[in-house]
């Protein structure tokens, strides 16, 4: 089985435009008529569906080698060596990225190092932000850092369930009973979100985006919870069981199936673009059209790599490219977008932007500069830590079941 899945660098590719024309498209004053600028309207309400599908995409990954090993009937792959990739892979370019901003955000920007705002620095750092309406965005000035937590919660409960599903194995085996057997992990998230939106509910004071990110917190809170979050992340993990079960096969009917699946994630993906409601509310008040867009996601992830023309298509270089140096982009777009507006572009603040061409030259900056620094941050600093971590790795793996290159 390759370790290349096709559609996966294309997922990735897209949910890191999507956010990054959603915070661009923020800036815009759209009660002037744009010209050729209008068309970045659709932007404007989609800006989590891209976080949304990095949590599918990563539950699509990780959960892979996990349903190997059980179809299989092996051990439980080693979960240092899940933990250790996990690690070389998010941990240095977030903490440099967490850790920048924080400075910038006293420097540049005029905080002040409140107990308040270095509390919240801290709790990104331990990861542990995505708990507590207080802490949930870690710094000022950039505000996508918000999700690194809830990631990486949903790495940590991913190993949990399937150490459960491993511990039934002798019953139920690998094969599609397994796979119903985690749509009950599924309902567990789904559970532990109701509980918690019950137990933990925000008081109105200071409540909505007028107030900052903190208000803003407070608005997403109980709704936006890890439990929720991982729900999405457990239905890339369905996905992922799926994929497993069909890499046997490639033939043209994936790719009519594939097809419908991407066509399901674009009309839904335009349907949102023309409400009014950016957080977009599903089942259980879980955001991001949950359930209907993470299985159209997951969908296609799915049947992608075994599709034959369609596959071709969405694994090449510029997209993979891209997709590598996503999470850079990821982290840095934000900072570079407010500095842009500290440094350059006065007009570029919320709803400020009017003139069409400025607007263009502020895009193209803030796009060229973001790539420069997700470019450098992924072959200076990411790329060589994941390596170190490798090699790291087989010297104390010898023997032991292990992940596959795919799910790093």
């Amino acid at each position: 089985m390759s370790d290349r899945l096709e559609g996966a660098d294309l997922v990735r590719a897209a949910a890191c435009l999507v956010v990054l024309g959603h915070h661009l498209s923020q800036r815009m004053d759209w009660s002037v008529r744009l010209g050729p600028m209008e068309w970045m309207r659709v932007f404007v309400q989609l800006g989590g569906f891209g976080v949304a599908m990095f949590f599918v995409l990563s539950g699509f990954l990780l959960s892979r080698p996990f349903w190997q090993a059980l179809d299989r009937n092996e051990p439980l792959p080693s979960l240092r060596t899940y933990a250790m990739r996990r690690a070389a892979r998010i941990l240095p370019g977030f903490w440099l990225a967490l850790t920048v901003t924080f400075a910038l955000t006293i420097t540049a920007f005029g905080n002040a190092p409140t107990a308040a705002l270095v509390g919240r620095y801290v709790a990104g750092l331990l990861l542990v932000a995505d708990w507590h309406w207080l802490t949930l965005f870690p710094v000022e000035v950039n505000g996508p850092l918000w999700s690194i937590s809830f990631e990486v919660t949903s790495y940590a409960l991913l190993p949990l369930g399937f150490i459960a599903l491993f511990a039934l194995a002798p019953r139920l085996g690998g094969g599609w009973r397994a796979r119903l057997a985690w749509v009950g992990v599924i309902a567990a998230a789904l559970a532990l979100h109701i509980l918690f939106t019950r137990a933990f509910p925000p008081d109105n004071h200071s409540r909505g985006w007028d107030y900052g990110l903190i208000g803003g917190a407070k608005f997403w809170m109980p709704d936006f919870n890890p439990f929720g979050f991982f729900a999405m992340f457990a239905i890339g993990a369905l996905a992922g069981a799926a994929q497993v079960r069909l890499a046997r096969w490639r033939a043209p009917v994936f790719d009519l199936l594939a097809g419908l699946a991407l066509l399901a994630v674009l009309a839904l993906l335009w349907w949102q673009s023309r409400q009014d409601n950016t957080e977009s509310y599903g089942l259980l008040e879980i955001p991001y059209l949950f359930p209907w867009f993470q299985f159209a996601v997951g969908a296609m992830l799915a049947l992608m790599p075994s599709a034959l023309r369609l596959s071709a298509i969405a694994d090449n270089a510029a997209i993979r490219f891209l997709a590598r140096i996503s999470f850079g982009i990821y982290v840095w777009h934000y900072l570079v977008l407010e500095l842009a507006h500290l440094w350059w572009f006065p007009s570029l603040g919320q709803g400020g932007m009017r003139n069409p061409l400025t607007f263009a030259q502020a895009c193209a900056t803030v796009l060229g500069i973001s790539v420069a620094i997700a470019t450098i941050s992924y072959y200076a600093m990411e790329a060589p830590v994941i390596r170190w971590a490798r090699r790291l790795e087989r010297r104390s793996s010898a023997g032991t079941p292990t992940l596959s290159p795919a799910a790093g």
